[in-house]
């Protein structure tokens, strides 16, 4: 390719990613479209729906920066009453790598928007493009329904998402304090936490339940045949944990008569038993064993 074709084919590769049909109205100056400022004069917004930012991504990120520099611009809005001063509509992730490899300015575009607006680009922005904590997507999520009177179907067609799944993550909101706490310091994942939501009825089973996986160290199946069997025999917890054992003096036995590994699988109707084998030849011998 020559050096021509070169530098054109670079030009709509960098078209695409700055998109000229958008509504003008909410920017400010032509000249004022896509500029520099000094990063003292950029702030994050306080309505910011992102509270923790991982260090680690955004110490690689500032290494990229120092290379190739912003290859984004950030958008941000004029402080109302603080002059040639803004607040980050989107890129916070983006401004906080700039200040860690010591920029002096970076690339903005302005926006005047609303303040719902503004709020509503940061919360959408994050939800597509950063990788949220359970918790931090429940929070904007519930953000966009409550402040914008969007729809959990709405939402969901934004994001790519079901409104089922979009208002099943909502619910997490619901845990009780420990169990967040536990998400938060991922004690705990998002799927023991929704074994534990399910439990909502039933604050001291909940608790039960949140120690056990801790100190068990619990897989989120086990700890959801342990909803099902306190669900089905109610507040019995001892035999709800006998339930959830994938082993039992009957498994012993037969393990010992074929020599091999065998456990017990309960579901809501019944169980399964699954017998472990090394090889095909080692199949075809417990198989004869059992016929």
């Amino acid at each position: 390719m020559s050096a021509l074709n070169s530098h054109n084919a670079l030009g709509r590769g960098m078209g695409t990613l700055l998109s000229t049909d958008f509504d003008k109205s909410i920017l400010l100056d032509e000249s004022e479209r896509i500029q520099k400022i000094s990063i003292d004069l950029v702030s994050p917004n306080i309505n910011q729906p992102r509270k923790e930012f991982n260090n680690d991504s955004i110490g690689e990120l500032a290494e990229s920066i120092k290379v190739h520099g912003v290859l984004q611009p950030l958008i941000v809005a004029p402080i109302k009453g603080e002059k040639d001063k803004y607040s980050i509509i989107a890129g916070e992730r983006r401004w906080r790598a700039s200040k860690l490899a010591e920029l002096k300015t970076v690339p903005v575009i302005v926006r005047d928007e609303k303040e719902d607006t503004k709020l509503e680009i940061a919360l959408i922005e994050n939800i597509q493009r950063v990788n949220l904590s359970p918790l931090e997507l429940a929070k904007s999520v519930n953000e966009l329904h409550q402040n914008f009177d969007l729809t959990y179907d709405d939402i969901g067609k934004r994001l790519g998402k079901s409104g089922r799944t979009i208002a099943n993550n909502v619910r997490l909101l619901q845990l009780p304090k420990e169990a967040i706490d536990a998400l938060n310091s991922n004690k705990i994942t998002e799927g023991h936490a929704r074994s534990i939501l399910s439990l909502n009825a039933n604050p001291s089973a909940q608790k039960e339940l949140l120690d056990t996986i801790i100190k068990k160290g619990w897989s989120v199946r086990q700890a959801e045949r342990w909803v099902v069997a306190y669900k089905k025999l109610g507040a019995d917890n001892k035999t709800a944990h006998e339930r959830v054992k994938t082993e039992n003096p009957y498994t012993k036995q037969l393990g010992k008569r074929i020599d091999a590994p065998v456990s017990i699988k309960r579901t809501a109707k019944g169980g399964r038993l699954e017998i472990g084998f090394k090889n095909e030849d080692d199949l075809a011998r417990i198989i004869k064993q059992l016929s």
